[in-house]
């Protein structure tokens, strides 16, 4: 896992489940070059980023998913 103090300064395209409500709280996600994730939250885009492989990435959404998390 690596943080990046200033999410904007990626150059990738953002997007947020489609099951965000307008309220604009949310996580946002960029895929990254080599398949990497970044991770923002969506009310702070100038704030930090945290950049995760998919396969960490799923299984943490798996683990929220499902309770354990």
């Amino acid at each position: 896992m690596t943080t990046i103090p200033d999410a904007s300064s990626l150059h990738v395209t953002w997007w947020k489940s489609s099951a965000s409500g307008a309220q604009g709280d949310c996580v946002e996600c960029g895929l990254l070059d080599g398949g990497a994730v970044a991770v923002r939250d969506s009310k702070h885009p100038t704030g930090p980023a945290v950049v995760v492989g998919r396969d960490a990435l799923a299984a943490m959404v798996g683990a929220v998913a499902d309770g354990t998390l």
